[in-house]
């Protein structure tokens, strides 16, 4: 499969990152002068930005000034024979320099078009900047993170964009497998500000049913408790779930209070969070008194659910995520082996791969025009002109 990314920043590079890490040829196209701003995004070693070699990887990065005449024609002798393509330009930007869907189409009726943007193609937001954070507050995640006398609460990392690069790369194979039926390509409309909102739950059914909004709850639910984290005796923390009844009687039986048990409320989850301020006492007393280790320990022996609150260093050195090859080591050309998450799941016949991490600025210009039958003078030519 032939991708050619358009795309900067998070949601459409890293949803070529998924299709690349399956076998995908991605080819990312960046600006001559202005490269993805991923680069630079976070910490660097030696300057060079450690964000982009996770983002990048498995891709061929060549440079294209799209808002050049002379980059159409390349853009469209790229497109000919790839299956899909990914940009997240503001609405209408394609469509101005002449390589909009329809012109694309017209050389490629088979392409399937992806189109990311904050808030989608239409409606009265459309051509507004977007980006993951917009999104984090409009979907309704903000509203209800965060502790109950507190400020809404937007997350440290690009969660927004990340749930919508799954849903582009699922979005491109439906539109991949539709293809196989009908022979012709579609255009995918993807707003960032909507696949966050599907994570949320029946939160829009709740109120449309009830007129219930759900609040800022902290670590706590309103569907059970005990739900919280806990800070151990060594000031490490974990996470404690009982979604299941028969979990939390196991762990009011661990921590010493099995007479909650035969309370009437504790029977449903939803009478056992109207009580959570007692359970949380309870658990966070016995959890208080004892190190990590033997907390994780006695609720294992218990089978009971719990889970150490890790940090990086703690996941490096877990023995699940050892047998499951969560974390690998890619070769890099400019820092050597860097270790990054493996691909996100594992597939018994198919199984993905990581094989570089992200290459140089423009690194592949000249072998991807190349291969586009451009000779040496033509690709000079589009240079000395900041074309590429």
């Amino acid at each position: 499969m032939k991708v050619v990314e358009l795309a900067t920043l998070f949601a459409g590079p890293l949803a070529t990152a998924f299709l690349g890490d399956f076998g995908a040829d991605v080819t990312k196209i960046e600006h001559p002068r202005k490269p993805d701003p991923s680069r630079g995004h976070g910490p660097a070693r030696d300057g060079v930005g450690l964000w982009w070699k996770v983002l990048g990887r498995n891709k061929r990065c060549a440079t294209l000034d799209l808002s050049s005449p002379a980059a159409g024609d390349v853009l469209r002798r790229l497109v000919a024979d790839a299956d899909v393509l990914v940009e997240n330009f503001r609405p209408g930007t394609l469509e101005r320099w002449g390589i909009g869907p329809a012109e694309l189409h017209a050389v490629n009726p088979r392409l399937v078009i992806a189109r990311i943007s904050g808030f989608g193609q239409v409606g009265p937001y459309a051509r507004r900047p977007g980006f993951g954070t917009l999104a984090e507050a409009m979907s309704g995640f903000a509203a209800a993170t965060g502790e109950p006398d507190g400020p809404p609460t937007l997350p440290p990392f690009g969660l927004a964009d990340s749930v919508t690069a799954l849903a582009t790369a699922y979005a491109v194979m439906l539109a991949l497998r539709a293809r196989d039926v009908s022979g012709v390509g579609q255009v995918v409309d993807l707003a960032i500000i909507e696949p966050i909102m599907a994570m949320l739950g029946p939160q829009i059914t709740w109120y449309d049913q009830l007129g219930y909004v759900q609040p800022r709850l902290g670590n706590r639910s309103n569907n059970n408790a005990p739900r919280n984290t806990y800070r151990c005796a060594d000031g490490r923390w974990v996470a404690i779930s009982t979604s299941a009844q028969s979990i939390a009687e196991r762990v009011m039986r661990l921590v010493g209070r099995p007479e909650l048990i035969d309370e009437p409320w504790f029977a449903t989850g939803s009478g056992r969070a109207a009580h959570a301020d007692e359970l949380d006492a309870a658990v966070g007393a016995w959890v208080a008194a004892r190190g990590r280790d033997e907390v994780v320990a006695a609720f294992e022996e218990a089978q009971a659910a719990v889970a150490p609150v890790y940090e990086v260093p703690d996941i490096l050195a877990d023995p699940q995520y050892t047998a499951l090859g969560t974390v690998v080591t890619v070769p890099d050309e400019e820092l050597g082996p860097v270790r990054m998450q493996n691909v996100p799941f594992r597939m018994s016949a198919t199984p993905g791969r990581i094989e570089h991490a992200g290459r140089r600025h423009g690194q592949d210009t000249e072998a991807v025009l190349t291969e586009l039958g451009l000779t040496a003078d033509e690709i000079d030519r589009l240079r000395a002109e900041g074309t590429i």
